[in-house]
C-alpha cells in the first residue's frame, strides 16, 4: 500500500519512511507543501501523514485543499504542536487522526493501521472473507484455518484487494500501489502475483472482470 509522507524535518521524514519501508508500505517523500498537494491531488495513496509545519504551503491548507476537491485519502496529522486548539483545527479541516512529536514508530503504525481500517469499513485488525483471514497486524494469512506463507509483495497484494471491499482494483492502481517507480517490473508483473497468490489460496479466491481488473469475491463463496 502507498502511503505518502510529508514531513520537512530530513531526520523524522528518515526514520518514519525507514519504519514504513520496514514494516511493508510502499512510501513516497514530500517536504513541500505545494509539491504535497499536487501529489496528494493527482495520485492514489491508501494513506497521508502530514505535517502541519510545511514550507511555501503550510499542512492545513494542504489538508483544506483536499478535502475541498473531494480527495477523501485519510490523513494522519503529524506535528510538534501541542495546543488543543490546534488539534480541533486539524480535525475540523478533515484529519483522521493527529499524533504529537515526539512519538513512537509503534504509535505511528498502529493509528496509521487504524484509519486505514476505519476508511475500508473494517473495525477490526482481522479481515475475514470466507475461509480466509488476514491479520493485518502481525501479517499473517490462514485459509480454513491454517497458516498460509506469503511473500511480502504477495500479502501487500491481498491486503490491498481485501480493503477494497469487493471493488474491482485495475491493473494500474495495484501497480501503483504495490511498486516503486523505479522498480524493475514486467510489464505482466501483478499478473505473475495474482497467479501466484491463486495457487497459495486457491483459484477463485481473487476473481477476474475481464477488462476491468481484479476482487475478492466477498458476496458469495470462493
Amino acid at each position: 500500500m502507498k502511503i505518502l509522507l510529508v514531513e520537512d524535518d530530513p531526520l523524522i521524514a528518515r526514520d518514519v519512511k525507514t519504519g514504513l519501508e520496514n514494516a511493508g508500505y510502499l512510501v513516497v517523500a514530500e517536504s513541500n507543501g505545494e509539491e504535497a498537494w499536487f501529489l496528494g491531488d493527482t495520485e492514489e495513496f491508501t494513506a497521508v501523514i502530514l505535517d502541519l509545519g510545511l514550507p511555501v504551503m503550510d499542512g492545513l491548507t494542504v489538508l483544506r485543499k483536499w478535502r475541498e476537491n473531494g480527495r477523501t485519502h485519510p490523513v494522519l496529522v503529524l506535528t510538534a504542536r501541542g495546543d488543543w486548539t490546534e488539534k480541533v483545527e486539524g480535525i475540523d479541516a478533515g484529519a483522521d487522526d493527529y499524533l504529537a512529536k515526539p512519538f513512537q514508530m509503534e504509535e505511528l503504525l498502529a493509528r496509521l493501521r487504524a484509519i486505514i481500517r476505519r476508511t475500508s469499513g473494517q473495525a477490526s485488525p482481522i479481515i475475514t472473507v470466507h475461509s480466509l483471514r488476514i491479520d493485518t497486524r502481525h501479517k499473517t494469512v490462514s485459509l480454513d484455518g491454517k497458516n498460509v506463507a506469503l511473500t511480502p509483495m504477495e500479502y501487500r497484494c491481498l491486503h490491498y484487494l481485501a480493503l477494497k471491499n469487493g471493488d474491482v482494483v485495475s491493473q494500474i492502481e495495484l501497480t501503483e500501489q504495490l511498486y516503486t517507480q523505479d522498480y524493475d517490473r514486467e510489464s505482466n508483473s501483478v499478473e505473475v502475483l495474482i497467479g501466484r497468490l491463486r495457487k497459495k489460496l486457491g483459484s477463485k479466491t481473487i476473481a477476474t472482470k475481464r477488462g476491468f481488473g481484479y476482487f475478492l469475491p466477498i458476496g458469495q463463496s470462493a
